[in-house]
């Protein structure tokens, strides 16, 4: 899963989303789905941080979260995360959750 980090993004009380993620973490512990997180801030080190958290292993299927996705000041930031898991994960399904705390419904849509 790909997402913003909650606690990194200034202005706003972080601990509803934290919280939710940590829910979203525990779905798939509960579907026995193994997960990675990688949370980032839209900055000069989130791509590298993407591409180190795409090329650790080999995955089937790459989350992109709500927060990336909805907020329009972030479309090319989006378009950037989609082909760096395009070009970094090939063989892995793109997958998009509505709330943190569905994202692995959101995965096992393409794991089936």
């Amino acid at each position: 899963m790909i997402g913003l980090d909650p606690v990194r993004i200034p202005g706003w009380d972080p601990e509803p989303v934290v919280a939710a993620i940590a829910r979203g973490q525990a779905r798939f512990v509960d579907l026995d789905i193994e997960a990675d997180l990688c949370l980032v801030v839209p900055d000069e080190t989130a791509e590298g941080a993407i591409v180190e958290a795409l090329t650790r292993k080999d995955y089937a299927c790459v989350v992109v979260g709500g927060g990336i996705r909805k907020h329009e000041p972030l479309l090319e930031f989006f378009e950037t995360v989609v082909n760096l898991v395009r070009q970094r994960a090939p063989g892995a399904a793109i997958a998009f959750n509505s709330s943190p705390e569905d994202t692995a419904d959101a995965a096992q849509r393409w794991l089936r």
